[in-house]
Order: C-alpha cells, then structure tokens, then sequence
C-alpha cells in the first residue's frame, strides 16, 4: 500500500518511513490514520521529511482504503449524536485553544492569528496576516462608526485591527477563556466589547458579521442554525463574511486523529452542505478559494515554533511529536488540494447593483 504511494519502509529518500518499532505495520494495518499518527506520537516511526510523506500518502488516498475502525466509531457516533451541541461547544476551547498562549505567541507571529494568511503580495507570515486582516475589511466595506460581530474572535486581533485602521467598533466571541482573557488585554481602551459565549445566545443587531477559523466547530447538523442566527442579526443591508477551511467532500466528522488529539468535535464543510444550509437566508455575493496559501502559512508556524520549543516550558516530547504531525498533515492537507480555505461573503437580499469582491 505504501509503494503507491512511493513511499518505501526504510527508504533512503527524505520521505520514506523509518520504522523504529516492528509492530508499526500491523498498527497501521488495523487503526488505519489514527494508528498512523498515534504510532509517530510513541515514537514508533520517523521521517526526515514528514509533509512530504503525508503528502504522498493522501495523495494516494490511503486514508480512504484503509480507513481503520475509529472512523467507522466516530462516524456511527456522529449520526446518532449532535457532537457541536452548546453543552459541548466549549470543549475544544479548553482542550486546544487553552493549551497556553505562550505556545501560540511562539508560533502565530506578531500578531495572534490563527488562521491562514494571505500571500498573494506578502513575503512572510506578519504581512501575509495583515493582508489578510486588510482583505476582511474591504471586502464587508467596513466604515468607521458602523459596528462589527466576530463569530470566534481568538486572541482579539481582527477587531483591533478594524477598530485602529477602520474606525469600527466591534463584539467578539469565543468559547476558550485564555483567549478571552488575552483579548480584552489587547484591545483596551478601544470601542471592543470581547465575551466567552456560545454563538447561539447571540441576539443583537449587527452592521456586518465575520467568523474567521471558527466554521470548522460547528457541525453539520448546526449549519441551518448557525446561519439563521447570524441573519437574525445582521443588518438587512449588512455583509456576513465566513473563512473556513472547506473539505472535497461532504462528511459529518473529523479525521480520528485529528478529533482525538488537536480538534476534538470538528469537522469542515463542503461546497454542498453550505450551500444547501445557506439557501433562502443569504445570498452568495463572492466565494473566494485561496486554500494553496495555507501550506505557505503553515510552514512559516512550524518554522516559528521549532525555533521556541527550547525556551517553552511545559511541554513534553510526545506533546511536540504531536503537534509536529499536526502541522505536517495539514500542510499535506492543503498541497494535495484536498483541503480548501473559502471566504464567502453572504448578504441578506442581494447587494443593490451587485457586489464587486476585492482581492
């Protein structure tokens, strides 16, 4: 199954699998990605060049041969329950997002953005995220005076960067309390309010909305709610923007390893299921794909914190192992072009004269 792939056991090139356990194939063999990555976390295998080795493995598609009984489970699990529900919603926030803003500070850059950066005229992370800051506020139009949701602020600097260039005021929202508490830090003395709150107890009016990273926390089953509630609140004039990272197909949970290990109760969304939970709420004004910037993003934060892991406390080697493989598989993630990075914007009626996107 490896050799499809070209990739050898052993091998002599930078991508090949070396394996430091004999039990790894029939590991792998029966827990099938989940086994994969549990494996590299115990230090049962290694690569020199381990994006690229993950590259060629979902290129391949072996995740969908060999798929493992933990995507069976999680998948039966997935169908009989609502895993997004409010009393879960906080869950990943604690779990992820809660991990220490040391870590994040080590690898997001000079600004707490964790999201991906938009490359088209930048040469490295900072520019890159502030471009990308930049493109969320033009393409709503965002005014001084005029006042702004964001749906999964993270550490707050999205509405303090529409507050100091934009004039705008702005609420925002998450469920992890570190970033809560970095955030309010961040932006005072500006016209923003920052809440630890679930989106489904949003209820106030809006000029314009954005959720930036935080779509991919919803659920398929809360897709129709989601987009009702942020209608409800959204001017009828107003501009609703939604980055997510978006998937080629239409499933209802995560990768095992991914669900287990870095975003417990995720899952991203395809083309379809947001359409379909979008019609006769929104109109689609502009849906813009800059996915293959991700891999760029991503190599600038593993750069980053490979540079700090010597200065950070706290965590241990199975944790770094960890979160190497993380950020290798969603580099393969987005180079194989299996995965996408959307911006959508969504207006209620239809924007008079139409909507010109800027890029």
């Amino acid at each position: 199954m490896l050799g499809t792939a070209d990739v050898r056991l052993d091998g002599s090139r930078p991508w090949d699998l070396q394996v430091h356990d004999a039990r790894l194939p029939a590991r792998l063999l029966a827990q099938g990605s989940l086994g994969l990555g549990e494996a590299y976390m115990d230090g049962w295998w290694d690569s020199a060049d381990l994006d690229g080795l993950l590259w060629r493995l979902l290129q391949a598609r072996l995740d969908e041969r060999r798929p493992g009984l933990a995507d069976f489970r999680d998948g039966l699990k997935a169908r009989l329950l609502n895993l997004q529900s409010a009393r879960r919603s906080f869950e990943v926030g604690r779990r992820h997002y809660d991990l220490g803003n040391d870590l994040y500070a080590a690898m997001l850059g000079r600004r707490l953005v964790y999201s991906c950066g938009y490359w088209r005229e930048a040469d490295d992370l900072d520019a890159a995220q502030e471009a990308k800051l930049d493109l969320v506020c033009r393409k709503l139009g965002l005014r001084a005076g005029q006042r702004l949701l964001d749906v999964g602020c993270g550490w707050g600097e999205t509405l303090k960067f529409a507050a100091e260039r934009y004039g705008a005021a702005g609420v925002g929202i998450t469920v992890s309390r570190e970033q809560a508490d970095y955030a309010r830090r961040l932006c005072a003395g500006l016209p923003v309010e920052i809440r630890l709150q679930d989106y489904r107890e949003l209820d106030e009016p809006f000029d314009h909305i954005l959720s930036i990273g935080m779509f991919e926390h919803v659920g398929v089953r809360n897709y129709r709610g989601f987009f009702e509630r942020m209608r409800r609140c959204l001017a009828p004039r107003g501009l609703f923007l939604l980055h997510s990272i978006g998937g080629e197909r239409s499933t209802d949970h995560t990768d095992p390893w991914i669900g287990r290990h870095i975003f417990p109760n995720s899952m991203l969304p395809s083309a379809a299921q947001l359409a379909r939970a979008l019609e006769g709420l929104f109109v689609i004004e502009d849906w813009h794909n800059f996915g293959a910037d991700y891999d760029r993003t991503l190599q600038a934060w593993r750069a980053n914190v490979e540079r700090a892991w010597s200065r950070l406390e706290g965590y241990d080697e199975r944790f770094r192992r960890m979160w190497r493989y993380y950020l290798a598989s969603s580099m393969a993630l987005f180079r194989s072009r299996r995965g996408q990075l959307w911006q959508l914007v969504l207006s209620p009626g239809g924007v008079p004269g139409g909507y010109v996107a800027p890029r």
